[in-house]
């Protein structure tokens, strides 16, 4: 078969048909891409380019109450400062590091209230001078295009109230925990509909919601379907309405979501958490008919370079099938990878991967 497109890829595998290989959609960490650099990558070349990997582009917005964002301290080892989403967070400066939340603004629903009053779709939370300036190269150079939503059940206890506020609101507030899930996707909907009217139109669309951890799941079976169910048909359905596809990324153990997930005709899911007690390959064979697989290789291996490699060859012949497969890794690539180790592996992903 003659070399495709990274659309042309991604397309076949969303259509369950075969094509040159599998699309290859991994992403490495900041200090990965520096000490790459170091060991040879030029500077001004993008990793996708310089392994040749697919092309993909997000599309972001703007959905937050926009509250002010200000630096409270800073030294040499961490800032904390606000958020957009009224959280006090430290970060660290490290390469790779994962922020603390402090405080939240947004408690309870009165205080939400306040805060949704303040998230009203608006031109001026889309990047348009970013959709100007590569829109156009992005289709010529074939690649995948993907909107990013932000809503559900990750987003709002990480970035929004808090872990432990939420899950208990999940039981006590329900109807609090509803209205913050859907007007999250009603500002979605409204912001991307407003890109795709203006001609910028994607492929798919995609959001994070974790909803899982090792072995076991934040909420229960009967919580999802009557909490956040409907919220993700609500954004698959919108998708299905322009002829573009619905991915999901949800990390941890979520193996008994899945037939709802199917039930909701989401076509896409990310990250197959290996390492949390997934099985991709059962996955491929139970569902590989319904469900576009992207990820499944336990992200922990790159420790091994040699465990990593029998690991791709026995898990990724099974999981190209028929198409319905995107590679990558269950989490992503940490800086213990140097260019060479890399190198190889996606060498024989494109090998074992190939139709």
């Amino acid at each position: 078969m003659i070399e495709l497109t990274s659309h042309e890829r991604f397309k076949r595998m969303y259509a369950h048909r075969q094509a040159d290989r599998v699309p290859i959609a991994d992403h490495p960490w900041t200090g990965t891409i520096k000490r790459w650099r170091k060991e040879g990558m030029p500077g001004d070349v993008s990793y996708t380019d310089y392994f040749d990997l697919d092309k993909t582009a997000g599309i972001g917005v703007d959905i937050t109450p926009r509250y002010d964002e200000k630096t409270i301290f800073e030294n040499d080892e961490y800032t904390i400062y606000t958020t957009k989403w009224g959280v006090t967070q430290k970060s660290f400066k490290q390469d790779d590091s994962t922020p603390e939340f402090l405080d939240f603004m947004i408690v309870d629903p009165d205080s939400w209230k306040s805060a949704k009053e303040r998230m009203t779709p608006a031109s001026d939370r889309i990047p348009w001078k970013y959709l100007k300036d590569n829109y156009r190269r992005w289709r010529e150079e074939g690649y995948w295009l993907e909107a990013g939503f932000w809503f559900g059940f990750d987003v709002t206890h990480s970035w929004t109230v808090g872990t432990q506020r939420l899950l208990i609101a999940l039981i006590e507030e329900p109807e609090w925990c509803i209205d913050m899930f859907s007007h999250y996707l009603d500002m979605d909907l409204a912001l991307f509909d407003m890109i795709w009217d203006a001609g910028y139109e994607f492929d798919a669309i995609g959001w994070p919601d974790d909803m899982g951890y090792k072995n076991s799941q934040f909420f229960s079976l009967d919580i999802y379907r009557q909490l956040l169910k409907p919220v993700h048909k609500r954004a698959v359905e919108w998708a299905h309405s322009k002829g573009i596809k619905a991915r999901l990324h949800s990390c941890g153990q979520i193996t008994p979501f899945i037939p709802d997930l199917i039930d909701i005709g989401l076509d896409a899911l990310n990250p197959l958490e290996v390492k949390a007690g997934v099985d991709p390959v059962g996955l491929k064979q139970k569902y590989g008919d319904d469900l576009v697989l992207h990820g499944g290789i336990n992200a922990v291996l790159w420790d091994d370079p040699a465990a990593m490699e029998e690991e791709i060859k026995r898990v990724l012949p099974v999981l190209k099938e028929n198409g319905g497969y995107i590679f990558s890794t269950d989490h992503s690539i940490p800086n213990n990878v140097s260019l060479d180790t890399f190198s190889k592996i996606m060498s024989l992903v494109k090998k074992l991967g190939a139709y």
